[in-house]
């Protein structure tokens, strides 16, 4: 079978023999891949013109809900991607993580998406900053969409994963990606495609596929264009130094190598929970994917008191651990990916044994008389030990991208700190300690090097998600030899596929451009209470101002005995009085709230479902005895929950006293009927 690419919304079959494929237990031929003859520039533009139009056309709900879709349904067809993923070497385990990973990625930020996006197409980045004293002049920072193609490139690990982790934020952004997978697993990232287009849940253009090499694509980017890398560090720093990258300043993410550590606490003695947390979590590492992970634990550091004993523990639990073909029940580690990948491995550890002390594994050509170690590229988990937290260097320099870890043992929490951090940057370190304080400082010392730290002890051993597990919600990258990227983490990873621009101009223009009503633009009257019109009849901008009403001390009286709130400001004209920041007896804050909700809230049954919550609450200034309040309120934002009937409404809300000073500010929300509801 010869693999297609996906481009200008056909598939479309390489030119020539193209590369050959093996299932890695049976070294069988599955498929070849070539991408000769794809027309690299038509593809980009294609992406620009057709995709990413087309994408930009939605806002981000829309986006997020065509994800959602997706997500079902790739569920509901997953077991055709679990029968092709043993080819790659993966048991049902690793895959699952490959598959629901990626699958999970979708639902994640479709999730976000539709809670954490506006309604709309342009994405406000923070608040918007007064450039006048008058009140009338602003700035404010949006992000909108790149109006390229988002290139990503992937590795052989995570043929699934790999492209949903990074085409869900790309087309949340509302930009066109263009898949390039590791040409290794390539047809089980094709399969994953085929059912990505099947769906027709994506616009016309959002995705494309290239099985092969890359051609001449770099050629034809622009400054519009970004680059999503996941590989090798070597091959990452060729590919960031192209003429045309460094030329029209295309971004530029990697997610590369990564020497990830695994600390043992000083406290963490051998019989104790983290400790045999700690030996199950390498274990786990080492032998998931076959150790294929870029988040694999490749270095175990723990306290030279407890290095005999850790030792002893980890390969009681490696003997445990059955290697062999994984459609087999009981096989709890598959093959590396390829023969060539396991003569890599193999190469990598004999460089890591000039630096330390082999223990268990290696070449196991003679120890797994079960499986075919000609044709398939099975190997052993393999052990090392380097004493004095690896002081002859290589175990900071090489990573065995396979089922390989050394151990290596520190006297001090500053030197665990000091041997993670020789990898030069990585992706993820994790903790195991039931001592807090030293949590912390392993933590602290670990940070400026890593993405992500994890921390693990006796409470939470049952919920942890895992050393190597990247999670859609957190960033997923590092810092140095690990790309210097984040390739995930929440809408993070969405701005990395927007332009941030900063507005400036009047209050007036930059509600234009956000739909986000700014203090000090024009407000709107249409004659009828805003709580009285729909979700869709409401506009940015419609306002309601109150009547005045009086604050009396029996007020404050009533309220403290209402709401058991007897504090001296309130209730002790003396003891106030010495307040420097009252000078007398004041209302309660909370009262105000309730007063001005008792100003604005049209009371008889209308499309107001319910208040969910206040943001933003500020009192700026104290209200005595005797002054008068009143309320602006005034419809900021509208976000529509898809498919529930209603949506969010938020309100900026000012209090002012007689004066015309605010005393108080805040964001009330509510949920708003997009039909409305008729008085009974």
């Amino acid at each position: 079978m010869s693999l297609a690419s996906y481009v200008g919304g056909k598939w479309v079959q390489g030119a020539g023999p193209g590369v050959a494929l093996h299932d890695a237990t049976t070294g069988e031929m599955i498929a070849s891949a070539s991408s000769e003859g794809v027309d690299f520039a038509a593809a980009l533009a294609y992406a620009r013109a057709v995709g990413g139009a087309n994408l930009r056309r939605l806002n981000f709900h829309e986006r997020a809900a065509c994800l959602k879709r997706l997500a079902r349904y790739l569920s509901e067809r997953k077991e055709e991607l679990y029968a092709l993923s043993y080819a790659t070497g993966a048991t049902r385990a690793d895959a699952w993580l490959d598959i629901e990973g990626g699958i999970g990625t979708l639902f994640v930020y479709a999730s976000k998406g539709l809670k954490e996006l506006p309604e709309g197409q342009v994405y406000i980045d923070g608040p918007a900053e007064p450039l006048a004293k008058s009140g009338g002049f602003f700035g404010q920072h949006v992000c909108v969409p790149l109006e390229g193609a988002a290139v990503q490139i992937n590795a052989f690990n995570f043929p699934v994963w790999g492209m949903l982790e990074k085409l869900a934020p790309a087309m949340l952004a509302g930009v066109a990606t263009i898949v390039k997978p590791a040409t290794a697993t390539a047809y089980l990232a094709e399969l994953a495609l085929r059912l990505v287009v099947a769906s027709g849940e994506l616009p016309e253009g959002a995705v494309q596929l290239i099985c092969g090499g890359i051609g001449d694509l770099f050629e034809h980017l622009t400054c519009q264009d970004m680059i999503a890398f996941t590989g090798s560090a070597s091959t990452a720093r060729r590919l960031r130094a192209h003429p045309r990258v460094l030329e029209r300043a295309v971004r530029f993410t990697a997610e590369t190598d990564s020497l990830n550590s695994c600390i043992l606490g000083p406290d963490a003695k051998s019989g104790s929970p983290e400790f045999e947390l700690f030996v199950r979590e390498v274990v786990r590492e080492m032998t998931v994917k076959a150790g294929q992970k870029c988040t694999a634990i490749r270095k175990a550091v723990v306290p030279v008191a407890q290095g005999t004993a850790l030792l002893e523990a980890l390969c009681a639990e490696l003997d445990t651990v059955v290697v062999g073909d994984p459609r087999r029940d009981g096989v709890r580690m598959g093959p590396l990916a390829s023969l060539a990948q396991r003569r890599e491995v193999l190469a990598q550890i004999e460089r890591l044994r000039a630096a330390g002390q082999l223990i268990r594994g290696g070449d196991t050509r003679a120890q797994l008389a079960a499986v075919d170690a000609e044709r398939g590229a099975f190997m052993l988990p393999t052990l090392l030990y380097c004493r004095d937290g690896g002081a002859g260097g290589a175990v900071h320099e090489v990573e065995a991208f396979g089922p390989v870890c050394t151990v290596l043992t520190y006297g001090t929490p500053a030197e665990a700190i000091e041997c993670a951090r020789r990898g030069a940057g990585s992706l993820v370190g994790s903790v195991f300690t039931a001592d807090e304080s030293i949590a912390a400082q392993l933590v602290l010392g670990l940070a400026p090097f890593h993405g992500r730290v994890l921390v693990v002890n006796r409470h939470c051993g049952a919920d942890s998600t895992g050393h190597g597990s990247p999670l859609p919600h957190l960033v997923h990258g590092g810092p140095g030899r690990a790309g210097g990227g984040e390739e995930l983490g929440g809408i993070r990873a969405v701005l990395h596929y927007m332009q941030r621009t900063a507005v400036q101009g009047t209050p007036d223009v930059l509600t234009a451009v956000t739909g986000r009503w700014l203090r000090g633009a024009r407000e709107l009257d249409s004659g009828i209470h805003p709580f009285r019109q729909s979700f869709g009849a409401l506009r940015i901008g419609d306002s309601f101002r109150s009547r005045e009403r009086a604050v009396t001390v029996a007020d404050i009286e009533r309220f403290a005995a209402v709401s058991g709130d007897y504090f001296y400001a309130h209730m002790d004209e003396a003891a106030a009085h010495r307040n420097p920041l009252f000078g007398g007896r004041v209302a309660h804050g909370y009262f105000l709230i309730a007063a001005a909700a008792g100003l604005f809230v049209d009371p008889p049954l209308g499309p107001v479902l319910a208040n969910y919550g206040i943001d933003g609450l500020r009192f700026t200034q104290p209200v005595k005895p005797g002054d008068r309040i009143k309320v602006r309120l005034t419809c900021k934002e509208k976000s529509l929950r898809v498919g529930r009937g209603y949506g969010e409404v938020r309100w900026d809300t000012e209090i002012t006293n007689q004066d015309g000073a605010t005393v108080a500010q805040y964001d009330v929300l509510t949920l708003v009927s997009d039909e409305g509801l008729a008085r009974e």
